[in-house]
């Protein structure tokens, strides 16, 4: 979805409402149920007179049919489409002319939507989503629009992109059993074959009053924003369908796995998928502060070393994939002009096996603790962040007060558990190594 451009008086009330919040702290909200199953949640701040409305749905790509993929993502353009009270392609343009911004985004687990807009125009807002919720337009003429829309997608982002495949190829590689082996884009042969009727059943099954939460942040009065929610969305009927919901647990890797893609590249690419914990466990959060040990910034020990010292790289990575179950963290370096791929390789293996063998010093540990934190506190500075948040804490893990206590849980990591995440996970049998080579080589190869 095409992001809105605020007009420059909401910029300004909105920077004005990320320093309120950030001085405040803690995130204050209420919450509670309609009978027809949608969680709502409730956040006030009247230091601005902007207010958000988001709806997340709890479903993702991993909630597909294995032989229908890339729905989730789909239905992120095709809810834009119009409802059977809102022209087609007419949805935006309601925010648009009232002086707001709209956006939404799908991840395997997830999709969000969401609208920023004057705090006088919370009805609008209210109105929009229901309207979503209750009766999008899922139809032949939508339908088929979007295939083209998500089909030059996939092309432009994916196949004509230099390393466009980089998670598609590694998350084939990393699961067997897990609904994350495929990606959010999907297989575009089983989208575009897809009967019109498929797309209505996924709307009925997924975007229903109780498999979603509504989050209102901002300018609100409560109680009359409780009325207005109640006025337009306590109609809407409960979803009478059986809500997927894998539980399938991936079987740990006992080997590496490595392979090979040659792709219209100049340069080469390493990378490295690790198999970790889920989100919201203790060692998830000492993985976090691993990655950004490695690579966070040009202090990092990857980059110190490998770009600046040794000139080996122009470029390194390293990130957990924020996924509700088990996931992967990815490592990323594109070697220097001349560099053997695998001399780089040895070389990214050689500084983790440093932080296996040895504490990290407490300067080192004290800085990761100070960048997590500033993290924490900007991460909820933006009032759509924060609605986010929120979203994600109730529709993950049942526990929307988690956004106050997450920072807690960060800190609460050791210089001993960074090490031994480092010997428990980034091992060599438990992960995926994939090098990108120029489409040139792969005859040399051979």
């Amino acid at each position: 979805m095409k992001r809105l451009l605020f007009p420059g008086l909401m910029t300004v009330l909105l920077l004005l409402s990320n320093l309120m919040i950030a001085q405040e702290g803690r995130i204050k909200f209420t919450e509670y149920d309609l009978d027809n199953g949608l969680h709502v949640i409730l956040h006030q701040d009247s230091s601005v007179p902007i207010v958000s409305v988001s709806v997340m749905y709890h479903v993702g790509s991993k909630n597909e049919d294995p032989n229908l993929t890339g729905f989730a993502h789909f239905f992120e353009h095709l809810m834009f489409e119009g409802t059977e009270n809102i022209g087609r392609g007419e949805y935006a343009k309601y925010v648009e002319k009232a002086g707001g911004t709209l956006n939404a985004n799908t991840s395997n687990d997830r999709t969000y939507y969401y609208e920023i807009l004057p705090s006088n125009q919370l009805k609008l807002g209210l109105w929009l989503e229901s309207e979503r919720m209750l009766h999008a337009r899922v139809d032949s003429v939508g339908i088929a629009t979007q295939k083209k829309v998500v089909s030059e997608e996939k092309k432009q982002s994916y196949d004509n992109r230099p390393y466009g495949s980089l998670l598609i190829e590694m998350m084939k590689r990393a699961y067997k059993v897990h609904p994350y082996r495929w990606t959010t884009i999907g297989d575009m042969d089983q989208l575009l074959s897809a009967k019109d009727e498929d797309f209505v059943n996924f709307y009925k099954t997924f975007y229903v009053p109780n498999n979603a939460v509504l989050v209102v942040a901002g300018d609100i009065n409560p109680d009359s924003t409780k009325q207005w929610i109640n006025d337009y969305f306590a109609g809407i009927p409960r979803g009478t369908k059986e809500i997927p919901r894998p539980d399938v647990v991936e079987p740990p890797q006992t080997q590496e796995i490595r392979d090979t893609i040659y792709d219209n590249i100049q340069l080469p690419l390493i990378a490295q998928g690790y198999h970790i914990p889920a989100m919201n466990t203790p060692d998830y959060y000492a993985v976090m502060m691993l990655s950004s040990l490695l690579s966070d910034g040009q202090s990092s020990r990857l980059y110190k070393e490998l770009v600046d010292k040794k000139q080996m790289a122009v470029q390194v990575g390293s990130f957990p994939l924020p996924f509700r179950d088990p996931s992967l963290a990815l490592i990323y370096a594109l070697p220097n002009m001349g560099v053997d791929p695998k001399a780089l390789e040895d070389e990214i293996d050689a500084e983790i096996d440093k932080v296996k063998e040895n504490l990290i010093s407490e300067k080192e540990f004290e800085k990761l603790r100070n960048k997590f934190e500033n993290d924490y506190v900007s991460s909820n500075e933006r009032l759509a962040s924060r609605a986010e948040n929120l979203a994600t804490d109730y529709t993950y893990f049942k526990n929307t007060d988690l956004v106050n206590h997450e920072l807690d849980k960060i800190l609460a990591v050791t210089r001993e558990d960074i090490k031994r995440v480092a010997n428990k996970y980034f091992d060599k049998n438990n992960r995926v190594v994939l090098y990108y080579l120029p489409k040139s080589q792969e005859k040399a190869q051979q």
